[in-house]
């Protein structure tokens, strides 16, 4: 890193949102959107000692996008596929519940119907004085 081995080097730090890149800029070459969120450091003298201290906390990493990308679409199609397994429960059990609500709204008067109890009230087997008993 040639600015490592100057002296007098101005430190920009900035949040990475406040970082402005165009297509017509040229290759390392950035602007922000906000300058009061910039802030410019002026190191006078090389100091090894912070360079060295940063140097054994540097971490660099490699990843691997289109593994990463993959492993969040199969998170998300389980996701899915569970919703949908849930929903497709969900539909199953309501239409279960409906079904019984029908059967019993069609067989209610099952028990009512039964030989016995149209026997019991009907008018053929009466006695012929039947009225009398009535009063």
């Amino acid at each position: 890193m040639p600015g490592n081995k100057k002296d007098n080097v101005t430190i920009i730090y900035t949040p990475w949102s406040n970082l402005k890149k165009d297509g017509s800029m040229a290759t390392g070459q950035v602007s922000f959107h906000d300058n009061k969120k910039v802030k410019k450091i002026l190191v006078p003298t090389r100091i090894n000692a912070i360079i060295n201290r940063l140097n054994k906390t540097k971490v660099e990493k490699f990843p691997d996008f289109a593994a990463e990308r993959d492993e969040i679409l199969k998170a998300k199609s389980k996701k899915n596929q569970a919703s949908v397994q849930a929903r497709k429960k969900e539909e199953a059990r309501i239409a279960k519940e409906r079904r019984e609500l029908k059967y019993q709204k069609e067989h209610a008067y099952d028990d009512v119907f039964t030989e016995e109890a149209l026997e019991a009230n009907s008018n053929q087997n009466r006695d012929e004085d039947y009225l009398s008993d009535f009063m």
